[in-house]
């Protein structure tokens, strides 16, 4: 999977600084923070109603649109999909409710 999402990122880091009029990435980019959080969140609720409604095809298809957006956020900020696979790395068999706790004691 990280693999998948490693190329992905790659294409994304090319295509930002591209013609916004000829590339979707670039296009987003060109937007700002708040367009490309916005427009993941879009997907990440398109993915809830697909799951609510039980419809796999749907579910696949916006988790991927999710996954990819989630890139374009990635890359506007500067970080790295490695990072993130470190944090899900360093969270690994902490029970979630621990991890929860943690946070809330920072």
């Amino acid at each position: 999977m990280s693999d998948t999402l490693d190329r992905l990122y790659k294409v994304v880091q090319e295509r930002r600084k591209a013609d916004p009029e000829a590339s979707y990435i670039a296009k987003r980019m060109k937007q700002g923070t708040a367009k490309i959080a916005q427009k993941l969140g879009e997907e990440a609720v398109e993915t809830v109603i697909a799951a609510v409604e039980k419809d796999r095809a749907g579910v696949i298809n916006e988790s991927a649109d999710l996954l990819f957006h989630w890139l374009l956020l990635l890359a506007d900020g500067g970080i790295e999909v490695s990072e993130v696979m470190k944090e899900l790395e360093r969270r690994e068999g902490i029970s979630g409710l621990d991890e929860k706790a943690r946070r809330k004691l920072k």
